[in-house]
């Protein structure tokens, strides 16, 4: 790689061991993708947990961190990050840690992991969507980020630019500032390669979860360019969409000419190229991604409601609070929402918290199934919002689901039963 000046200075140890093992590594990452140079950044988002077969084999967070974020076999002692960095989602609610399963030692861990990140300056935001909670990258910037439905959001609908990104990867961004420019840091990837006209009605989260589930699995890690939408979604949609599409096929990028950052038009979207392949997607389409999300669920005995993948915003807070208000789950039934902690705490202030736990259900932070590996004790069969969770936790946790509107799940958990249908 070509190097410039102060990344030659990194790399022979002039700002200390850490900077320098966190450089080697660049260098290396960039060398196997091929890249020739490094980008600045000053956004990056990455995953600093660790577990307690970790501690206990390692020791203390410095040597855990060395040898899975740094890959060395050398203890480094971390330094301050150089530039603003967040914490993404974890694997825990310390709220709720006796909840899911975790013991007290595990729940202690966490607490002194987190007072780690804290003292190295990493912002201790715990979501898979910072652009929730204060951290917007603006069109153009060149971030380093983790999570798949939060890299969507960020390079679609706000023209920021990464690539999903790794442990290691952006423990070295945090630690350098410098990231391989390659991918959707390119100008000329970002340009979409699938064109997807949209002949069936796509106006609610449910739909768009379904288009995106289905673009995902067409284009699979490509860069779908979905046409004629014709009612302007809000951000929730959008980062429903985006989680369903990663998940389905790895998208990282998109366009919708006329509402995401980079497309006014169709042929924004592409430049100078053409599509590799034009498709539709239509009442067959539909069915058929609901039908894929849905092929796991039988039995309509419904003893697990999840809700909040990718994280629940205040305005999902506020509509879940007008379905629920007043009414109490069935007995036999869990429902676990997931928001970030800075969202709980203005549910706190509005009484969208005393709503959801007077119903029964539990408001949890900072983590979700999928990441955290857990549910509820004895759970056989989950209903989800979310096409992300109907896709992952039944293989992850051997689970049936269902997949539905937030309406369909709010009546599964105050009545037991899945009577869901695509509309």
């Amino acid at each position: 790689m070509k190097l410039k000046d102060d990344e030659k200075a990194m790399l022979s140890g002039e700002k200390g061991l850490a900077v320098q093992k966190a450089m080697e590594m660049l260098v290396r990452y960039g060398e196997a993708l091929g890249a020739e140079t490094f980008v600045n950044t000053t956004n990056v988002g990455g995953y600093m947990i660790a577990d307690l077969k970790q501690k206990q084999r390692v020791g203390d967070f410095d040597s855990i961190f060395s040898d899975l974020s740094l890959d060395s076999d050398e203890r480094v002692v971390f330094p301050k990050v150089a530039v603003p960095s967040c914490q993404f989602e974890t694997s825990m609610d310390p709220d709720h840690y006796e909840l899911i399963g975790r013991t007290r030692e595990e729940y202690e861990l966490y607490q002194e992991n987190i007072r780690y990140l804290a003292s190295l300056g990493i912002q201790l935001m715990c979501t898979c969507t910072p652009y929730l909670v204060g951290n917007v990258p603006v069109k153009g910037e060149h971030c380093a980020w983790m999570e798949s439905s939060a890299v969507a959001y960020i390079n679609g609908v706000l023209g920021a630019r990464t690539n999903c990104e790794g442990r290691e990867s952006t423990t070295s961004a945090m630690l350098t500032g410098k990231i391989p420019y390659w991918g959707y840091h390119v100008p000329e990837n970002r340009l979409g390669t699938h064109l997807i006209h949209v002949e069936d009605s796509v106006v609610t989260p449910e739909d768009w979860g379904l288009l995106g589930y289905y673009s995902g699995k067409i284009v699979q890690e490509k860069v779908p360019v979905i046409s004629n939408i014709l009612t302007v979604p809000v951000r929730d949609m959008l980062k429903h969409f985006g989680a369903a599409a990663a998940s389905a096929g790895g998208v990282e990028m998109y366009h919708i000419p006329g509402i995401t950052a980079e497309a006014n038009s169709v042929a924004d979207a592409f430049g100078k190229k053409k599509p590799v392949m034009e498709l539709k997607f239509g009442t067959e389409e539909k069915k058929y991604a609901y039908d894929m999300l849905n092929a796991i669920g039988n039995d309509d005995n419904v003893d697990f409601v999840m809700l909040g993948c990718p994280h629940y915003s205040m305005d999902q807070l506020w509509h879940l609070c007008r379905l629920l208000e007043g009414k109490k789950i069935k007995e036999g039934v869990n429902m676990w929402v997931f928001v970030p902690q800075a969202i709980k705490n203005v549910a706190e202030r509005n009484g969208f918290r005393k709503i959801i736990e007077d119903s029964g259900a539990v408001l949890m932070r900072d983590t979700c199934p999928a990441l955290g590996r857990f549910k509820p004790k004895g759970t056989k069969v989950l209903a989800t919002d979310s096409a992300k969770q109907a896709h992952y936790l039944p293989n992850i946790t051997g689970i049936e689901a269902w997949y539905g509107s937030t309406e369909e799940c709010v009546d599964a958990a105050l009545t037991g039963k899945w009577r869901g249908e695509l509309k």
